[in-house]
C-alpha cells in the first residue's frame, strides 16, 4: 500500500509538471516586446536569402524604377490580387527569372480587425497569392518564401479606414546587400 501511494503521488506530481498553461481570457497572446508602429518593407533584411556578389540589385534600389514599388494592397477580407498590380508583379517576376540567385520573401499583412489567428491566416493567403503570381511570371519556386505577420507589422498605426487599407497588403522584400 505504501509503494502504490508513493507511486501515485509521483505520477500526480510528474503529470502536474507537464501541464501546459493556457490563456484563459480568450485573448490572443501578444509578444512581450512592443511592436513598432511602422515598419518599412524595404528595411527588412532576409538573413537566409542573400544575393551572390555578381547579382546587380541596383534596379530595386532606384526609386525611379518600377521595381522600387513592392507593396500590393488588397480589399477588405480578400486575398485576390487586383488587376492594377499585374504589370508590377510581371516586372518583379521577370527580374527574378533573370536573376535566379536572388531570393525574396513575400510578407502578408492584415489590418487589426479580426482575431489574431484569422489575420495570420489571411496574411498568409495574401502572401501566397502574390507568390503564385510571381511564379506565373517566371520566378522559380526556390526563390520565393511566403510568410504572414497578420496585424503585427502595420503599415499605418491609425484606426481609420484609410489606415486599415494601408495594412491590407503583401510586401515583396529583397535581400539587403551587406
Amino acid at each position: 500500500m505504501r509503494i502504490s501511494s508513493s507511486m501515485f503521488a509521483a505520477l500526480v506530481i510528474s503529470l502536474a509538471g507537464c501541464a501546459a498553461t493556457e490563456n484563459k481570457t480568450g485573448e490572443a497572446v501578444r509578444p512581450q516586446q512592443p511592436v513598432p508602429d511602422k515598419v518599412p518593407a524595404v528595411a527588412t533584411a532576409i538573413p537566409r536569402a542573400t544575393a551572390s556578389e555578381g547579382d546587380d540589385l541596383s534596379a530595386i534600389r532606384d526609386p525611379n524604377n518600377p521595381l522600387s514599388k513592392r507593396s500590393i494592397y488588397f480589399d477588405f477580407d480578400n486575398y485576390e490580387v487586383k488587376s492594377e498590380y499585374a504589370a508590377l508583379l510581371e516586372r518583379h517576376g521577370r527580374f527574378l527569372a533573370e536573376k535566379p540567385a536572388v531570393k525574396i520573401m513575400v510578407q502578408g499583412h492584415a489590418d487589426e480587425r479580426g482575431s489574431h489567428e484569422y489575420n495570420l491566416a489571411l496574411g498568409q493567403k495574401r502572401a501566397e497569392a502574390v507568390r503564385r503570381t510571381l511564379l506565373l511570371q517566371g520566378a522559380k519556386d526556390g526563390q520565393l518564401e511566403a510568410v504572414s505577420f497578420g496585424e503585427e507589422k502595420p503599415g499605418d498605426a491609425g484606426h481609420s479606414e484609410a489606415a486599415w487599407a494601408l495594412n491590407r497588403r503583401a510586401d515583396i522584400v529583397y535581400p539587403v546587400k551587406q
